[in-house]
């Protein structure tokens, strides 16, 4: 289905998550298994085009290194403009890593290490020291080979590039954020991984089932740990709860009801959690609700010949438009909005109370 829609070139990767395993196999365990249980599950990626780049996405190292390392400073890319002498040698094949300035200047650092700090400090330390912005190359004295022994030093680092293997994360969220009855919701560190890897600040995020709406709270939380206005989209048939369950006795008659009631929770706790933190007060936590409903308004007695809606029809007063039974007057302007003008329904809409009940601006 997913290459039907977005191309089969445009399949990027299969990404697996943890699944919380029930342990209903050890009852049957000593007479032997038919299957093992099903410990992960899929994340099929896809982009709309091949221009999308994902950003990196590092992880903590269970075992972080304290030192540094050397590695060799040439690659077996054929780039004759990046063979140029360094510390006396010039690669025959193949090419440097980075540019001559660039290089250079870490032979310069490096020299300065050795003369200067190499006697009180390790180079870790004297990293450390200059902020960690320093590069460093150094030649093994009587280097030979394809790279005549230049390298570059490797940092220590705390953090590994993320692969397609995310099982140190689970699919469910099994300590709920909020007392809301909904079975079984998606992890939302899960959902804010999947977020930050598109290197933008303002996006729109999709779910077209919705359920509790995880990725609504899930957005929200990663415009306020990352920065940025990032949008959602939360799509739900109104399916109705179990007249028995907990849902409904505590007043949600369906899956909608909950989604938006956790939406609500989830904006007021990032507000409470986060009042302290600068630029708390411009981060949006409002949402709008829309069905899919027939036309409030009985249009084939209502367009002009340009195709402009017209309200007063033969002298009527507004009241007496044909209107369906029931409509509300934010229903019909909302109507308005999509079927003739284009305007979005996040467009900002006040009610002008001063020049009447009736009359909106947007």
């Amino acid at each position: 289905m997913c290459d039907e829609v977005f191309g089969e070139n445009n399949f990027r990767n299969y990404i697996i998550v943890r699944r919380r395993v029930k342990s209903l196999n050890i009852q049957f365990a000593d007479k032997g298994l038919n299957s093992y249980n099903i410990g992960f599950e899929y994340i099929l990626v896809y982009s709309k085009s091949d221009a999308f780049l994902f950003k990196d996405i590092r992880m903590e190292k269970e075992n972080i290194p304290q030192k540094g390392s050397w590695n060799v400073f040439w690659s077996n890319a054929d780039r004759p403009s990046m063979r140029y002498d360094l510390l006396g040698f010039t690669p025959k094949t193949g090419q440097w890593r980075w540019s001559k300035e660039k290089a250079n200047e870490a032979v310069e650092n490096y020299k300065i290490y050795e003369e200067i700090y190499s006697k009180k400090l390790t180079l870790e330390e004297y990293w450390i020291s200059q902020n960690k912005d320093l590069k460093f190359i150094r030649r093994i004295p009587n280097g030979e080979g394809k790279n005549g022994g230049v390298q570059y030093w490797i940092p220590p680092n705390t953090t590994s590039l993320r692969t397609s293997d995310w099982t140190d994360l689970e699919v469910s969220q099994i300590k709920k954020d909020f007392d809301i009855p909904f079975d079984n919701p998606k992890s939302t560190k899960l959902i804010k991984t999947i977020i930050s890897s598109c290197d933008e600040e303002e996006f729109i995020v999709l779910d077209f089932f919705s359920g509790s709406s995880t990725t609504a709270h899930s957005v929200m939380e990663s415009n306020i740990e990352l920065g940025g206005n990032r949008k959602f989209i939360m799509v739900q048939l109104p399916e109705q709860v179990d007249e028995k369950s907990d849902a409904y006795k505590s007043g949600y008659k369906n899956i909608c009801d909950i989604g938006k009631e956790r939406i609500r929770r989830a904006g007021d706790k990032i507000l409470k959690d986060n009042k302290d933190k600068e630029g708390i007060e411009n981060l949006d936590i409002g949402f709008k609700v829309f069905r899919v409903e027939n036309s409030n308004i009985r249009w084939e007695n209502q367009l002009e010949e340009d195709g402009q809606i017209k309200y007063d029809l033969d002298g009527k007063n507004i009241d007496d438009i044909d209107f369906v039974p029931g409509t509300k007057d934010i229903d019909v302007v909302y109507e308005t909005l999509l079927r003739h003008y284009g305007i979005p329904l996040t467009a900002k809409i006040e009610k002008l109370d001063f020049i009447g009940n009736r009359t909106y601006t947007i």
